[in-house]
């Protein structure tokens, strides 16, 4: 054992050294991560909760499903996906001029370009919910700040990914237009769409699908959406009810991602 380590080269022990080195600081740092928790108690209506929890979702409300007479289940779903399709629309068409301007291969100018990523990444830096926080007391409660949180909060998001995709096409047959005359319109139109449009549409679905499970959320904090009906049955607690309203969300959700998943793989 001793020999096969002496004839290791010198880089090879090196490597190691800085492998097991890597691993004893991580390790230290989880143990010390770990060390500094405080004690998690449980509470006496702690196991009563949980278990409420579980009968709630086998045994659901089903008469909350369909209300003929006032608010249901499926009202509060198509309202959550009512608010994240408008989102997602906003932001894909909000988007488009931004990342054009953030595209260094489309905007010689480096300074233009430059802001309009700075832009971009300002956006990025708000998350979803202090968005709607910010417009449900700029607007009111309801739809209408859920909207427009997940709208302006997308735009970031979308506007970096198309940028990079922009960014990345072949510009031959731009060239090749510009050098029988025409104009920069007509060489983005002709040119540069077509071989963006699909990966464009792949990242609108793709945002349509986390809008979807954002709008979930932001309905808590009174944004709308099914989340607002959630909040008011677990305050409740009125487990039966809430149980009913996790299997809609969790049957929506999956069937979005499923349908969404296949138009993306048909679209790449």
């Amino acid at each position: 054992m001793k020999k096969e380590l002496l004839l290791q080269p010198p880089r090879s022990r090196k490597k190691q050294f800085k492998v097991w080195l890597t691993i004893i600081i991580i390790a230290l740092i989880y143990i010390w991560a770990f060390v500094g928790m405080p004690v998690i108690e449980l509470k006496e209506t702690s196991s009563q909760i949980v278990s409420s929890i579980f009968t709630g979702l086998i045994s659901p409300d089903w008469g909350y499903v369909y209300d003929p007479g006032g608010e249901d289940l499926l009202r509060g779903l198509i309202e959550t996906l009512a608010i994240a399709l408008l989102g997602t629309v906003i932001a894909g068409i909000f988007c488009i001029p931004l990342s054009f301007l953030a595209a260094r291969n489309i905007v010689n100018n480096g300074g233009i370009s430059g802001g309009a990523k700075v832009i971009l990444s300002f956006i990025r830096v708000f998350p979803d919910i202090i968005l709607a926080l910010l417009f449900i007391k700029a607007v009111g409660p309801g739809s209408f700040p859920g909207v427009l949180a997940l709208g302006i909060g997308s735009i970031g998001m979308l506007g970096k990914l198309f940028s990079e995709d922009i960014e990345n096409v072949e510009l031959g047959s731009s060239e090749a237009l510009m050098a029988t005359g025409a104009n920069p319109i007509k060489t983005i139109w002709f040119a540069i769409i077509p071989q963006i449009l699909p990966s464009y549409l792949s990242f609108i679905l793709y945002r349509f699908e986390i809008n979807v499970r954002a709008a979930t959320i932001l309905g808590v904090i009174g944004a709308g959406g099914i989340g607002t009906p959630l909040i008011f049955a677990l305050t409740s607690r009125d487990w039966d009810r809430v149980g009913v309203i996790l299997l809609g969300i969790i049957i929506m959700v999956s069937a979005i991602d499923l349908i969404s998943g296949k138009i993306r793989s048909r679209l790449t």
